[in-house]
């Protein structure tokens, strides 16, 4: 399984990496947009090959426009290296993937004023003026999906596809655009999702936005879900994805996981 996507994708990752499924999460960090993830997913398709002149030194340290900063590093090579090394294996993961889980959280893209209107994946802090930012279309989107799904396809013809809308609030775009962005992306998800045969749409976002409906499922920012709230999108996407023997199977393989953290009052007891 191949996420990728939102902050919110980790959170799947993270629970299905916790029960021993075989996961592979943001190859090349937290992506936001329909563009980014297309962009990068083209990039495992191809096991596109990055140069030291697709980098820029900002704040004493090397970066991609297309990585998240995590990427990052103060040497160059050490940066390129990271960044070549996460391609090439999620290309082969990708190959041999069973299902794929792309996570959207917003419909807006920043793009370099002074290259060409290229469209970014990650700021760096950059400033403000460096970048035009803008909602995309409903149209846009699709196209740049559609083709990606066609790419997909054909380079692993096994593959299936879950669409998920991040439920967490881009408040700082403010309430009414936040909700025109989300809104763009359930269209065009669920446009895409009528088309392909292979595409399946799990509503991570519904379920905390309508069925939730309460502040008291977010965090202190009230933009991200809470605890509570990310437990409860898990138990139903477990109860939707899999099957009551593959459930079980988890349950048990959580409690593991569970019993092997506890701390023992008395490590040298021999109960």
């Amino acid at each position: 399984i191949l996420l990728i996507g939102s902050c919110f994708t980790e959170h799947i990752g993270n629970y299905l990496h916790q029960v021993k499924l075989n996961v592979l999460q943001n190859p090349h960090g937290i992506l936001f947009d329909p563009i980014a993830v297309c962009n990068s997913l083209e990039r495992y398709i191809n096991q596109h090959e990055y140069q030291l002149s697709d980098l820029f030194q900002l704040n004493d340290a090397w970066h991609s426009w297309e990585f998240h900063t995590r990427f990052s590093h103060y040497k160059a090579d050490v940066a390129l290296a990271g960044m070549n090394a996460s391609v090439s294996e999620a290309h082969h993961f990708l190959k041999n993937a069973d299902w794929l889980i792309i996570t959207l959280g917003s419909s807006f893209i920043y793009k370099l004023v002074h290259e060409q209107f290229k469209p970014v994946a990650n700021c760096h802090k950059a400033p403000a003026q460096t970048f035009l930012k803008h909602m995309s279309t409903i149209e846009a989107m699709t196209t740049a999906l559609d083709s990606t799904l066609y790419k997909l396809f054909h380079f692993n013809p096994k593959l299936k596809v879950i669409f998920t809308i991040s439920p967490v609030r881009h408040i700082r775009d403010g309430v009414v655009d936040n909700n025109r962005s989300k809104a763009r992306l359930l269209e065009t998800v669920h446009h895409l999702v009528q088309k392909f045969n292979r595409l399946y749409y799990f509503p991570a976002y519904e379920l905390v936005i309508d069925v939730l409906r309460d502040y008291r499922f977010y965090d202190v920012d009230m933009a991200h879900p809470n605890y509570q709230a990310t437990q409860f999108v898990l138990s139903h996407f477990t109860q939707t994805c899999f099957t009551p023997e593959a459930q079980q199977l988890m349950n048990e393989l959580q409690k593991i996981q569970v019993a092997y953290k506890h701390k023992p009052l008395n490590p040298y007891s021999e109960d």
